[in-house]
């Protein structure tokens, strides 16, 4: 069940998401999420006015002729959400409003995109993970659903506190067949190998991966002898805060994302999660045309 400050997020996402999705995702989001010909349908003569860069070379030389290969648009996609919700996503100093942690911020996004696949009639499913698959639900057309899927986004509970990113990542390379939009959205802190998943994954899907993290990511305040609880294990222990490390920086983990082929987008505790949505698909959009 949702809590009352969860239910109260979800009423705010649905006044935010009315006034300021539709608004900033419009056809940036259409053109990065569908692009352009993106089913392969047939090699036919060049005529001029055709776009040089669907020249099928191969066909041309044997033929001495030019030709073109032409393209089916997709009307409908599926929009695959893969959100982190292990116990380090909990962990923050409350961003812009005090009590934005990493998890509200996801939860954001993910809800962010559902919607907006309900405005472009798209597909939208949701996996959720810690150090295992927590949740499922596969991508399906309707009003209802997507609102489920936001729903899910929003809930708290989890049975595992770890992080196990590759599994999750292998899940979805095993059930989505099809070819589909993939947005993975966590801190990735995990350690684990998983960018050779990932950059399989991106070569058959469109992967958009947002990394999510806070002030405590690079600078701890000097705080002198403190009890910490690490949030994916449970252990408590007495530590100098000078000692700590914050773990791997945004910028590494930013290129382990990009060195995969995702395209990324660090999104901080602090920011406007729509705003830096828009300006991504923006982004996106000119780079697919």
């Amino acid at each position: 069940m949702l809590t009352a400050e969860e239910l109260r997020e979800l009423r705010k996402l649905q006044i935010t998401a009315g006034r300021k999705v539709d608004s900033l995702f419009g056809g940036d989001y259409r053109s990065a999420v569908r692009g352009r010909g993106m089913e392969f349908e047939e090699v036919r003569e060049y005529y001029p006015g055709d776009d040089v860069r669907h020249i099928d070379w191969n066909v041309t030389a044997r033929t001495h002729q030019p030709h073109v290969k032409v393209f089916r648009e997709e009307r409908q996609v599926a929009v695959m959400l893969c959100m982190d919700v292990s116990g380090s996503t909990r962990v923050g100093t409350g961003g812009r409003d005090g009590r934005t942690s990493r998890r509200l911020q996801m939860a954001r996004v993910a809800g962010g995109l559902a919607y907006a696949s309900i405005r472009n009639r798209d597909t939208v499913g949701l996996i959720t993970f810690t150090d295992r698959i927590e949740k499922i639900l596969v991508p399906r057309k309707s009003r209802g659903h997507a609102w489920a899927v936001i729903q899910a986004a929003y809930e708290g509970e989890a049975e595992g506190k770890g992080t196990d990113i590759a599994t999750a990542l292998g899940h979805v390379g095993r059930v989505q067949r099809r070819r589909a939009v993939l947005v993975v959205v966590s801190d990735f802190l995990d350690p684990g190998p998983w960018e050779r998943i990932l950059g399989a994954l991106s070569r058959k899907h469109t992967v958009h991966a947002v990394l999510v993290h806070d002030g405590l990511d690079d600078r701890l305040p000097d705080l002198g002898l403190i009890d910490v609880l690490d949030p994916e294990t449970g252990r408590i222990r007495t530590v100098d805060a000078r000692t700590l490390a914050a773990g791997p920086s945004v910028e590494e983990r930013v290129g382990r994302l990009r060195r995969s082929g995702a395209q990324t987008l660090a999104l901080s505790t602090d920011d406007d999660p729509f705003l830096a949505l828009h300006q991504h698909f923006q982004r996106a959009s000119r780079r697919r045309g």
